[in-house]
């Protein structure tokens, strides 16, 4: 089992990683907790993969065990949904020594998360991510959110959960779509702090070889994300950089309703268009976005933005992200470069350009 440990100020807590650790989350769980009480946040998706597989473990091993099962999809991560949490927690007469348990994706992390720091003032919570994404970034660093009909994450917290248990062989049952979507992260921790994880992710060329290095690719992208999270916990400084591709990656989402593209996708025309742009104003090296275009064409990725970057820049501008000040742009130097690049409000459509053919 490999085992990284995140130390802050006021809370640390491990992540751990092996294939098979599914079977194993009572014996984690009782190493770390004395409560018998837990409720396992689930969608359905999920559920059917891997929820018997959970229930059998931990109640074979003394634990009560209730499951809250949403319906998939970004959709269920609102306000309807939190409350619907809320009374099946009261349901089950949860207290603040029960545990949550976020058994899922991004969405059921964040809003697991979410729940749990503020049902009863805060009650303890783990990640068991099932989705590459969740594996590689959500489940780590405390963020936790959901999000209203004007933005996404526009309500959140910082709560850290108290363990993350990654069983690397789940990914196996997603859909191609939805593993290359993760990938569009691993893909951005190369380029803004890895470049020999960018290298070897073009050496990659199958979901199968890709698998036979997944225990590298999560510890990497894991390690990654604990360094800078233990040096910027609350995101005002160098945490800003995992939000690469992501400014224009949530408009998108939001322009189309989070209907027609995954985060990974969204993210991806993100990385590449601002990379363009970047080469565009001499803050990026020439060629870097062609070769971020080679591998999201590699990893099944779209990298053209579908709509006039124009048409963004409202959406952009309600982002949690702008200041006072303006909106720090997350660009990269060269691949493995990533830098913040803070921009006021009045220069944003001169920063991205008018040029239609720019991306």
């Amino acid at each position: 089992m490999q085992n990284i440990q995140l130390n802050l100020s006021q809370h640390q807590y491990n992540i751990y990683i092996e294939d098979g650790l599914l079977n194993k989350v009572a014996d984690i769980i009782s190493q770390l907790f004395n409560t018998k009480k837990v409720v396992v946040i689930t969608d359905k998706n999920v559920y059917s993969y891997y929820g018997k597989i959970v229930e059998n473990n931990l109640s074979s091993n003394g634990f009560e065990v209730n499951f809250i099962i949403l319906e998939p999809g970004e959709e269920t991560k609102n306000i309807n949904s939190l409350v619907y949490i809320y009374n099946k927690l009261l349901d089950f007469s949860v207290n603040r020594d029960s545990l949550l348990i976020a058994l899922g994706g991004g969405v059921v992390g964040d809003i697991t998360g979410f729940a749990a720091a503020t049902f009863l003032r805060g009650i303890k919570y783990i990640q068991i991510p099932t989705s590459v994404i969740a594996q590689v970034d959500s489940s780590i660093g405390g963020k936790v959110a959901v999000n209203l009909e004007r933005g996404k994450n526009l309500i959140g917290n910082f709560y850290h959960p108290y363990a993350v248990i990654i069983d690397p062989q789940v990914l196996l049952s997603l859909d191609d779509r939805f593993f290359y979507d993760g990938m569009a992260e691993v893909i951005k921790y190369g380029l803004i702090k890895d470049t020999e994880l960018f290298n070897n992710l073009l050496k990659y060329k199958s979901k199968a070889e890709i698998m036979e290095h997944i225990e590298y690719i999560i510890y990497t992208c894991c390690n990654i994300k604990k360094e800078i999270v233990e040096k910027d916990e609350k995101d005002t400084g160098e945490r800003m950089l995992l939000n690469f591709g992501h400014t224009l990656g949530h408009g998108i989402e939001a322009y189309y309703d989070y209907k027609t593209y995954t985060h990974g996708e969204a993210v991806a025309m993100g990385m590449y268009s601002i990379s363009k742009i970047g080469e565009k104003l001499a803050l990026t090296k020439e060629g870097c976005s062609e070769k971020i275009k080679e591998i999201l064409i590699q990893y099944n990725l779209p990298y053209k933005l579908p709509v006039h970057i124009n048409e963004l820049l409202n959406i952009i501008n309600k982002d949690k992200k702008v200041l006072d000040e303006g909106l720090n742009f997350i660009l990269i130097k060269d691949i493995g470069e990533g830098y913040i690049k803070k921009v006021k409000l009045g220069h944003v459509a001169e920063f991205l350009g008018e040029d239609e053919n720019l991306i």
